[in-house]
């Protein structure tokens, strides 16, 4: 039995792209019991050493085989969640939808991730975390001023408005059904999700508070919310917005008659200022200036170096599994006893799930099953 807040949890996380096996992950690594569910050709013996399959075990299951179906049925009748991540109606065709799957338990949580969501007239069609922001009218947020939008990786869409709010929908789904005994559907849109994480600058953004991409407070437009590149070619982040952190951060630098920082009109002269004193100095010298002030100032560290951060260090923020580190499962929760992080492996005894050697021998001999 896996220890944690979702211990006794069972998941069945049908394979697809990275949002589907983040959600996983995120239950997973608080304690649930996550079997994967991926093509036969697909599965070994080998432990999966994705960071997303952490903690799961992984079966290989024919989907288009009557027996595959009535596999994963069985399966899904000792399970409390499915995460399907199939366009609209294929998981129907299969024989294995919501409907299908709740005739057999009505207790299960059906978990649904697309990017268009399960109607709408752009939900049969593909895309991208990229077109999902493009929609949600994130994306014309984002980017410096007179440039052309751009995305942060696929953070936003993908795992934020997606896998990560899928988790949270499996939650609610999970703890209404302590009330009602019955499971419920969860329709995780990321072209949705992406809109309610933007929900800060709605109003702003409508009532003409909030300007054109790159002018603003917290897009780059103020020169006190941006990176600055130091001598030596790295950067530095500047996060000084209160009054106080602001004079905190010029008093270290030794800056003195400044342009108002208050007056927008003198923003671009300010952030040459800025951007020619941080160029006078190494990163790691200004560092130095800055270590255990409060000048909202940091190194834009790469992802080896924030692993090796004091802070991070600290704090176990990063892990070494195998031959990788990984970021600790978040939230902590206090007192939670540690997670499993261990690669995934393939799971051979179903019996718990409800197939026994007998059934699953005929199975793995039909090629249905690995």
């Amino acid at each position: 039995m896996r220890e944690g807040p979702l211990a006794g949890v069972r998941v069945l996380e049908l394979a697809g792209l990275a949002p589907g096996p983040f959600a996983g992950m995120m239950l997973a690594d608080h304690g649930a019991d996550v079997l994967r569910v991926d093509r036969v050709k697909a599965v070994h013996d080998r432990p999966r050493t994705d960071v997303m399959d952490r903690g799961k075990h992984t079966i290989g299951l024919d989907l288009k085989a009557p027996e595959g179906v009535g596999a994963f049925k069985e399966l899904a009748r000792h399970a409390d969640v499915v995460i399907e991540v199939f366009r609209p109606g294929v998981a129907e065709r299969l024989g294995i939808g919501p409907a299908d799957l709740h005739a057999v338990n009505p207790r299960l949580v059906y978990g649904r991730m697309t990017g268009w969501g399960q109607d709408g007239p752009l939900a049969p069609t593909a895309g991208h975390d990229i077109d999902y922001i493009a929609i949600s009218g994130v994306l014309s947020m984002l980017g410096r001023a007179g440039e052309q939008p751009t995305p942060p990786i696929n953070i936003l869409g993908d795992f934020a408005g997606g896998g990560l709010m899928l988790a949270y929908g499996v939650l609610l789904a999970l703890f209404e059904r302590e009330r009602t005994g019955r499971g419920r559907v969860i329709d995780a849109a990321m072209v949705d999700g992406a809109a309610i994480l933007f929900a800060m600058f709605s109003h702003g953004a409508q009532s003409g508070f909030w300007g054109p991409r790159g002018t603003n407070l917290l897009d780059t437009g103020a020169p006190m919310y941006d990176t600055y590149e130091t001598a030596d070619g790295q950067h530095l982040a500047v996060g000084a917005l209160e009054p106080q952190f602001w004079e905190e951060m010029i008093r270290l630098m030794g800056l003195t008659d400044l342009p108002d920082r208050d007056d927008r009109a003198q923003w671009p002269a300010l952030k040459a200022r800025l951007a020619e004193a941080f160029r006078s100095r190494t990163r790691a010298e200004w560092e130095a200036v800055f270590d255990g002030s409060d000048a909202c100032v940091s190194p834009v560290l790469s992802m080896t170096e924030a692993a090796e951060h004091p802070h991070n260090v600290a704090r176990g923020s990063f892990v070494q599994v195998g031959d990788y580190k990984q970021p600790l499962p978040a939230p902590r929760l206090d007192g939670a006893p540690a997670p499993d992080l261990s690669p995934a492996t393939r799971l051979t005894d179903l019996g718990a799930w409800g197939l026994d050697a007998t059934e699953t021998g005929k199975l793995r001999e039909a090629g249905v099953l690995a």
